[in-house]
């Protein structure tokens, strides 16, 4: 038994139009602070890349559901050398 694709319900904010769309319709970019938090995808009514900040919530739906995503940070930068 297969199981169904994992959809997410998204709202344009051009067109106001609320639809579902796959995961791969996603891009999840992670930054150092919530205000660089975000996840993006184009509307398929009126074709506007849509850019949404993503709480911690929303990052862990999308990461648990496969989202490709991007780090901002690496974590702790190394030490700089004398």
């Amino acid at each position: 038994m297969t199981e169904a694709p994992i959809r997410f319900r998204a709202s344009c904010t051009e067109c106001r139009a609320t639809t579902e769309l796959d995961v791969e319709a996603f891009r999840l970019t992670v930054g150092r602070s919530r205000e660089r938090t975000f996840y993006t995808f184009t509307c398929p009514d009126c074709g506007t890349t849509v850019r949404r900040t993503a709480g911690e919530r929303i990052v862990e739906a999308l990461t648990g559901a496969g989202v490709r995503t991007m780090r901002l940070h690496l974590g702790e930068q190394p030490p700089a050398v004398p």
